[in-house]
């Protein structure tokens, strides 16, 4: 079946075009550099500036002066023009005022889906207007076009696949995008690195959520939101078992940080008007089914609801993939895994699949 992709992506790129290449200084997206170079395509390399500098410079080390270099020496390289774009007040206004929102409304948002549909995807377009022809970077995915409709397709590497951080893109955007590393395991293109001695070829991948660095989360939300203090309590004797600092620091599922003899604790549930947050030591026991949810806000890449009910289902990023039964209620559909997971959370994208190819996703309203 990627045999088919592969081939259809070679043939859109045997085209000369004029392509932005997004470039982060990291090795992906500086092998998609220099996969499109050797294919003679004119290329502007652009540096996206959207880290919190200023505010956040007193909590943590944000590394942007590292990939700047990294960026620079590969760009220098590749003779490749280089731009440097801060879309620091666009990244602020459209993913993280929705990150803090929804936290502090006791949901569990992905920033990283946010920043791909209204900040790299969106907002740069909107930047360079009709300047290039693609804009290409080093996500691990697919596009091919089939009827005049642009697919989003897995990346054969199920592990690095990022068509989860992808699946809230419209088609109009899906049909600019480029990917040139997409066909590719994540093996091969160290390799490619290596082969092609570029300057990042020993870096390391990055780690988190993309405009915070090194930030650890829980200090970017004390940050904004501060401490509300409030009862550990246990969901199934309502026994008060410790306490916490405010319940935006917990997401259902969570073990790490409770900090509870006695355990493995777990999060269960969150009461965000009482500021309480119940937890449990059965969390995993077998009557204990978390296997339905209720998704509304719908992407979908295709822009047409699918008719088929037996998809498949991620609800994070990652190689595992939910079989599930969907059933579509106007704007909203009610998801029935067909195996349990216990990190289901109200707030978290679910993008839905037909075999490969990722059809869209929504966000979770409510476990039901």
């Amino acid at each position: 079946m990627f045999i088919l992709y592969i081939k259809v992506f070679d043939l859109k790129l045997s085209e000369k075009m004029k392509i932005a290449v997004l470039v982060s200084g990291g090795v992906d997206s500086s092998v998609a550099l220099q996969l499109l170079k050797n294919e003679g395509h004119e290329l502007t390399a652009f540096y996206l500036k959207i880290w919190l500098e200023d505010e956040l410079s007193f909590l943590g080390t944000c590394p942007w002066q590292e990939d700047l270099q990294y960026v620079e020496a590969v760009c220098s390289k590749l003779e490749v023009p280089l731009q440097i774009v801060s879309m620091q007040k666009e990244y602020w206004s459209r993913v993280v005022s929705y990150t803090i929102n929804q936290v502090k409304n006791g949901f569990t948002p992905n920033p990283d889906v946010l920043c791909n549909q209204q900040v790299k995807f969106g907002a740069f377009y909107d930047l360079i207007g009709d300047q290039f022809d693609k804009v290409a970077t080093g996500h691990y995915a697919q596009v091919f076009e089939e009827n005049g409709v642009f697919k989003l397709v897995q990346a054969p590497d199920p592990i690095k696949d990022q068509t989860y951080f992808l699946s809230h893109l419209s088609q109009a955007q899906l049909a600019r995008a480029l990917f040139p590393i997409g066909h590719l395991q994540k093996s091969e293109v160290r390799e490619l690195a290596q082969e092609y001695d570029l300057p990042n070829k020993i870096r390391k991948d990055s780690q988190g959520i993309c405009f915070l660095g090194k930030l650890k989360f829980d200090e970017f939300l004390r940050y904004h939101l501060g401490e509300k203090p409030g009862d550990l309590v246990e969901i199934e004797t309502g026994t008060i078992m410790g306490g916490h600092k405010g319940f935006w620091y917990y997401t259902i599922g969570q073990r790490q940080g409770l900090r509870l003899a006695g355990g493995p604790w777990y999060v269960a549930a969150k009461d965000n008007e009482s500021n309480i947050v119940y937890i449990s030591r059965s969390y995993y026991a077998p009557d204990k089914e978390r296997n339905r949810c209720e998704v509304g806000y719908f992407n979908w890449i295709s822009g047409e609801q699918p008719s088929a009910t037996n998809l498949t289902v991620k609800l994070r990023h990652g190689a595992h993939k939910h079989e599930a039964e969907v059933t579509f209620l106007d704007e909203k559909a009610a998801i029935v895994l067909k195996e349990h997971d216990q990190g289901i959370a109200p707030g978290q994208f679910a993008a839905l699949y037909d075999g490969d190819i990722c059809l869209g996703s929504g966000i979770i309203q409510k476990m039901s």
